[in-house]
């Protein structure tokens, strides 16, 4: 398990993190999530143990997080961090090596995700000579070479094309499965509502969502009914508790505050011809993200 207890890091004056706490057990998938400067990237440099907390502690498995623990993590950053000038096998082994793996392992692991990812002709390839797509996918293999037991993946989906994202979300599935615990972060907001238990949002540096995400989008309240019927756009605007109506060439979607205002809806919607579709929807965790996030900086 990962505990972060009440983490809070300043440079000088500055807070980068402040008051920080959640935890991730194994075979869960935490999404960290934020806009940029948020605080994202120091949080994962102080779990791995790379910066250490102005106050506040982080935990991995009961001990404080330290480089005796290096040889089970895996960190993806979001920069792409190559060296290029040296070839795939001559990259892997260094890194292999820095996790305490012998060359052999390293080797045998390489083939397999080589393999994996249908890429085993870059093998003796300098990095130079790689696409941006196949680099993104060398340094994924960098994380998971050494099977860690923590994979930390700071915008891992940057640069890839629909095909080779599902690639990468098949292995972080597959990682799950076995018990790992993955914490990531990524401006896709739908692939982390699809796959994540849990999550934190930052702002500045401090937590404005956090808790299973399910939780989140019931606490959030607001509803979309997705409409297929000859209804009245101005008659549904002036309904109780609906703030936003959008006609789109297939339906019209309709915001209201809570689920209270169903009924009321639904009403009007039955009296009308040619209904087709009456769908009730939680807000998608962009929205929820949007709605939070914005809020925040009018505060600031």
């Amino acid at each position: 398990m990962l505990e972060v207890n009440n983490v809070e890091l300043k440079y000088g004056d500055f807070v980068a993190v402040q008051d920080l706490s959640f935890k991730i057990k194994p075979g869960e998938i935490f999404g960290l999530l934020g806009t940029n400067g948020a605080g994202k990237t120091t949080t994962f440099r102080v779990i791995m143990g790379l910066l250490e907390p102005s106050y506040g502690e982080v935990l991995y498995y009961g001990n404080q997080v330290s480089y005796d623990n290096v040889d089970e993590i895996g960190y993806m950053i979001e920069e792409r961090s190559l060296l290029t000038k040296i070839t795939v096998k001559e990259l892997l082994l260094f890194f292999g090596q820095l996790k305490s793996m012998s060359k052999n392992l390293i080797l045998e692991r390489l083939d397999y995700w080589l393999d994996y990812f249908e890429i085993t002709e870059y093998k003796n390839k300098k990095i130079k000579e790689l696409s941006k797509g196949n680099q993104q996918k060398i340094q994924f293999i960098s994380a998971l070479i050494n099977d860690p037991k923590l994979l930390v993946l700071d915008e891992p989906f940057n640069g890839l094309d629909p095909i080779n994202m599902n690639l990468f979300i098949k292995v972080i599935r597959e990682f799950q499965a076995k018990g790992k615990m993955i914490v990531f972060s990524s401006h896709q907001l739908d692939h982390v509502e699809s796959f994540c238990e849990k999550i934190v949002v930052l702002e500045k540096g401090e937590a404005i969502i956090a808790g299973d995400i399910k939780q989140v989008k019931q606490d959030f309240e607001k509803l979309t009914i997705n409409i297929n019927a000859d209804v009245d756009i101005k008659e549904l605007e002036n309904l109780p508790g609906v703030y936003k109506v959008i006609n789109n060439t297939n339906k019209v979607i309709v915001k209201i505050e809570s689920d209270k205002y169903i009924k009321g809806i639904f009403d009007y919607v039955k009296s009308c011809e040619n209904v087709t579709l009456f769908d009730v929807e939680q807000a998608s965790l962009s929205e929820i993200f949007i709605a939070k996030v914005g809020g925040k900086r009018e505060k600031i």
